[in-house]
């Protein structure tokens, strides 16, 4: 899909895209979505996984697995066209669609306002949420060592991009941000709601165990409802 980019075209494809960029306020959430990707270092097969949970219960109903060939480079700032094509391959084997996805990356949080999350929500025109374990970009302010303690994320002209949130005590912070169809205050409130006993929130921490046990062989690739709790999570 982006093989054939560079990283100038990508740039100047993420300008254009962050032109679509909405923010608004969702109504209702009644199922929450994680998205991640797994990789061998140096194989061109990504392995991406959609999970989907009841909100804000956390409660796993489904999940959909698919593996997508690419050959485009790793380069921060220019993630989502390596996981971009893979994760809407994941997301047409899902007939009932999510309220809300949240990516393992960032959304508005990135130099040309185009992490993963926004690239993703603008192309499957889908309200999605970035929750990132680093900081891509913007002035970072440390949260205090308190649970669910935040700390404002914002560029040199004083925009608001997101959030560093404390997760956990005595753990580092992931950083949250809009992606597409949701506002930053609403990203940050659902992100709350979706903590567990990890730093990482439960979406994103389900859909990495599950990319990885597919990238080992134990599961298989398509749509999985779950009827039962997995030994996995």
């Amino acid at each position: 899909m982006y093989d054939h980019y560079s990283f100038e075209d990508a740039a100047t494809y993420q300008i254009e895209l962050a032109k679509q960029l909405k923010f608004q306020q969702l109504d209702k959430i009644e199922t929450i979505a994680g998205a991640d990707i797994s990789f061998n270092k140096n194989s061109s097969t990504m392995y991406a996984g959609i999970v989907i949970l009841s909100y804000p219960e956390m409660v796993l109903k489904s999940f959909a697995l698919e593996t997508y060939e690419t050959s485009f480079p790793y380069k921060a700032g220019f993630l989502g066209f390596k996981e971009v094509p893979a994760l809407l391959k994941v997301w047409e084997l899902i007939v009932d669609k999510p309220d809300v996805v949240v990516l393992d990356g960032n959304g508005i949080l990135h130099p040309r306002r185009m992490g993963v999350a926004s690239h993703f929500g603008i192309l499957a025109n889908q309200a999605t949420i970035g929750c990132a374990k680093s900081l891509l970009h913007g002035k970072d302010h440390q949260p205090e060592n308190v649970r669910y303690s935040t700390s404002e994320i914002k560029n040199n002209t004083g925009e608001l991009l997101g959030f560093a949130l404390k997760t956990k005590i005595n753990c580092a912070p992931v950083y949250v941000s809009a992606g597409h169809i949701i506002t930053a205050d609403q990203s940050l409130a659902i992100i709350k709601n979706c903590v567990g006993n990890y730093r990482i929130p439960e979406p994103t921490r389900m859909a990495h165990n599950v990319v990885n046990d597919f990238r080992i062989g134990k599961l298989k690739a398509g749509f999985h409802e779950v009827s039962a709790p997995l030994t996995l999570f």
